[in-house]
């Protein structure tokens, strides 16, 4: 909970127990984990929707352990083979508030501070960076500029998440990367750079060549500082 909730937000309730939950109308996301699935139930209460996901302890551990420095050492390629639904539950720990359990929220929160975490979270972002930067210069080659403006869209995407990861903010994907780039303030990209390639206001339907490689250029400037 970071107060950047609006009135149309939902509630997630993260439900941690040493025996697996298991009940009516629930849906099994999946976990590549010994217990292979997460039992989650949507409520609306009071007209406000709630997510609640059942976790055991054991399969908490099991996520903890991927991202381990020595898991991160012996990692290949980009080494990340946490799925979506694990990398939320590692993201929520930042700013979970404990209905019960305080104990227990405080040392999963410390272990979490202590892990490669944002290390695999860097590294695959900029792979998948490095990933579009290669498609949209391929697609420039070839003049397929409308191609090359998406590739090169995706990467500053990417690009981003590895930066504001870099200065501690876990939490990947379009929704709150604006409110995220704001609290990370990266002093090698500043907001007012940075907002208007998010949204492409530079860019000149006549030449959008021109805006694709000052993009890039961006994207190439991150990596070279970003590390894990």
């Amino acid at each position: 909970m970071r107060g950047w909730g609006n009135p149309s937000s939902d509630v997630d309730l993260y439900i941690v127990s040493k025996d697996a939950w298991s009940g009516p109308d629930a849906r099994d996301l999946k976990v590549p984990l010994s217990k292979g699935n997460v039992p989650s139930v949507e409520l609306f209460i009071d007209g406000q929707r709630w997510d609640l996901k059942y976790w055991t302890d054991q399969q908490v551990d099991e996520v903890f352990a991927k991202v381990t420095w020595d898991a991160f050492d012996r990692a290949a390629g980009d080494g990340n083979d946490l799925n979506y639904v694990e990398r939320w539950l590692l993201h929520r720990f930042g700013f979970a508030v404990a209905v019960s359990g305080e104990d227990w929220l405080t040392a999963r929160r410390a272990e979490l501070k202590d892990s490669a975490f944002h290390a695999f979270l860097i590294s695959l972002a900029l792979n998948l960076a490095d990933s579009r930067i290669e498609d949209a210069v391929g697609m420039l080659q070839v003049e397929d500029h409308d191609s090359a403006v998406l590739a090169a869209r995706a990467a500053f995407d990417y690009s981003v998440d590895a930066l504001i990861a870099f200065h501690g903010e876990h939490t990947q994907g379009e929704k709150w990367r604006a409110r995220r780039f704001r609290a990370a303030d990266p002093t090698l990209l500043r907001y007012e750079e940075y907002w208007d390639l998010q949204t492409m206001r530079g860019l000149d339907p006549e030449d959008p060549a021109a805006w694709v490689k000052d993009v890039l250029t961006v994207c190439r400037r991150i990596a070279m500082e970003v590390s894990v």
